[in-house]
């Protein structure tokens, strides 16, 4: 058994950060999901949707759920998801912080949230060079 994932961000955002990280990748070694939030959605109905989407994907593991932006509906639902289910939350997502997630499959949930979180800020790079 694996801890799924499930991304919850703005738009089109984690539907394209699993897309390239599974072509990166060439598989996905865990449970894996994502919820598009959009301008004119319900944010009740996508909470629904969320508890469903963690209840498809945790095997009983538990469930790292990574959004676009603290403070955001995204990340709003995503915090409203720990009440029912063993679910870690971080919220910045990034290529680099899901990639290291899922390069991690065996992981319990709290070692897989610290590895995708310093995949994520360990991939931020500021180059300044002239």
């Amino acid at each position: 058994m694996t801890v799924g994932i499930l991304l919850i961000c703005h738009n089109d955002i984690g539907a394209q950060l699993i897309e390239t990280a599974a072509d990166m990748l060439e598989r996905v070694p865990t449970r894996l999901a994502h919820i598009d939030v959009r301008q004119d959605d319900d944010p009740i109905d996508l909470l629904a949707m969320a508890r469903r989407r963690v209840s498809e994907i945790d095997s009983g593991e538990g469930v790292l759920v990574m959004t676009d932006m603290y403070g955001s509906t995204p990340s709003n639902i995503a915090h409203r998801l720990r009440d029912q289910h063993d679910v870690q939350v971080i919220s910045g997502v990034n290529l680099p912080m899901l990639v290291r997630a899922l390069n991690y499959p065996r992981l319990g949930l709290e070692e897989m949230t610290q590895k995708a979180w310093t995949g994520g800020r360990d991939g931020i790079i500021l180059d300044n060079r002239q």
